[in-house]
């Protein structure tokens, strides 16, 4: 896998399910802490519902190590679980859904919680508007100031973006580079550079 779909903005859904509001909440994030934010703007953006119950795929989508979730006060295993267990089926990545929740009064009982949370999210993604996103390692390249334009001109035309620019004796940039566009970017800074750009 190369790339993947994330979601192309912030979108919200609804639903009523024995008179409680499901309000979903969906957003393109990177990292576990821009996730969290997303989370803490629901709370704000809803101070007065019952519960935010959440979960994030905040990087790729096969890496665990970015993944994560929390029922916020339904009972243990009924909402952040079943959230995020559509999540990982859905292939998305750099993404956060969060189902907040306004109580109606009627009782759903653990069961009924947890096709509540897993419909909310279901129904989310089904409609949920996506762009696609590559995979991108992390290339630093060191080179003269007379190459600079020219290979900022061709990268443009590229899916390659440019993380960060460091300037002294010469330029460093560090880029962000598609896995499906590696061979591509090694042969580029050999024509450009005729071995002078060097790579790490």
């Amino acid at each position: 896998m190369d790339r993947f779909h994330t979601p192309a903005s912030t979108q919200q859904f609804e639903v009523v399910i024995k008179r409680s509001r499901f309000i979903t909440r969906v957003g393109h994030v990177v990292g576990k802490e821009a996730a969290r934010q997303f989370v803490d703007q629901c709370r704000l953006d809803m101070p007065d519902a019952s519960h935010h119950c959440w979960a994030m795929v905040a990087g790729v989508p096969d890496d665990i190590w970015l993944q994560d979730q929390s029922d916020d006060g339904e009972p243990k295993g009924t909402a952040g679980k079943p959230i995020l267990n559509v999540l990982q089926h859905s292939g998305l990545g750099h993404v956060v859904v969060v189902v907040t929740r306004y109580f109606g009064g009627i009782k759903l009982g653990a069961g009924g919680l947890v096709r509540a949370y897993s419909q909310s999210a279901t129904q989310a993604l089904m409609a949920l508007e996506v762009q696609e996103s590559f995979i991108r390692e992390r290339v630093c390249a060191e080179l003269s100031y007379g190459l600079l334009d020219t290979l900022e001109h061709w990268l443009r035309g590229t899916d390659i973006l440019i993380d960060d620019r460091r300037f002294d004796a010469n330029v460093h940039l560090t880029l962000l580079v598609p896995l499906q566009e590696m061979t591509v970017l090694q042969d580029k800074l050999q024509e450009l550079g005729a071995g002078r750009i060097v790579t790490h």
